[in-house]
């Protein structure tokens, strides 16, 4: 297998309500039409899924229910940490729920969570020793 990850789907319990969270609050790409029954958002090296979480749960024959943390985290990297705090703002404006603010962390860089609307947590962190391509 060859180290890559083309796509991350997030089930979601209202696609619209996400869409607008990603689209209009965050600003990801997409090509998304009303109506339509899964979201794509291109991001660098990858692409978001968005679909509603009883199909995915579904489509991969595993149960419905999901605990509030699924056992994973989602990560945006920034370059220092005036925009790790401006894309913490950014979420929650759009509508997310603050998880942990940001702060300086005990491996040297700096680092705070925001949940989307479905509670998918998401980390923002500069790390120095990380650099952005």
């Amino acid at each position: 297998m060859e180290p890559r990850i083309s796509i991350i789907t997030l089930g979601v319990s209202d696609l619209e309500r996400s869409v607008n969270f990603y689209r209009d609050g965050l600003h990801l790409p997409t090509n998304y039409k009303e109506g339509e029954e899964i979201a794509f958002f291109q991001l660098q090296g990858a692409w978001l899924a968005l679909y509603p979480s009883d199909s995915l749960a579904e489509d991969a024959l595993l149960p419905a229910e999901r605990s509030r943390f699924g056992g994973f985290t989602l990560a945006h990297n920034v370059a220092g940490k005036a925009e790790a705090d401006a894309v913490i703002a950014e979420a929650l404006a759009a509508g997310a729920t603050l998880l942990k603010p940001a702060a300086d962390t005990f491996w040297g860089g700096y680092s705070g969570y925001f949940a989307d609307p479905d509670g998918h947590p998401w980390e923002v962190a500069w790390n120095p020793y990380f650099p952005l391509e």
